[in-house]
């Protein structure tokens, strides 16, 4: 067998061994009581908006897309998805102090308008998460509301 054969078997070899190493997924089939849909009143136009563009990295409940079992792609999704809860979580949101609350909703507002919300990466294979511009008004708007009602 040459060299070339080796390799490419090798390859083969490894890229399937790798597909039973899975990563935890990012699944609940419980909203806890800290999501901010049950500490505020989210009006249903808002939430669809969030869960259609937001949710599914910045909650704990991922709907995951038939590549997510997919090495070594999996392993990307999982960090993405693990940074994004880290810098926002809804599925917590009523865990954070009021401070962090209006800063959040500052900070979301401020990236919608800018265009770096969704993520370019997520959209890309997403185009439903894509926010038109009346998406991103309610969002605005609604952020801007709820900053001003936390005290």
């Amino acid at each position: 067998m040459s060299l070339k054969k080796k390799i490419i078997l090798g390859l083969a070899v490894i890229l399937i061994g790798i597909q039973f190493f899975q990563p935890l997924r990012n699944q609940s089939d419980e909203v806890p009581a800290t999501h901010i849909e049950k500490v505020y009143s989210v009006p249903q136009n808002v939430n669809a908006i969030l869960a259609q563009s937001c949710y599914d990295c910045h909650s704990n409940n991922t709907s995951y897309p038939w590549y997510s079992r997919i090495q070594p792609g999996a392993w990307y999704l999982a960090e993405h998805i693990k940074k994004g809860k880290e810098e926002l979580n809804f599925s917590e949101f009523g865990e954070y102090s009021a401070r962090k609350q209006r800063s959040k909703l500052r900070a979301m507002s401020g990236q919608i308008k800018d265009g770096e919300m969704p993520l370019s990466s997520y959209t890309l294979i997403h185009r439903n998460a894509i926010l038109s511009e009346e998406d991103k008004q309610i969002l605005m708007k609604w952020f801007g509301a709820m900053e001003d009602s936390i005290k």
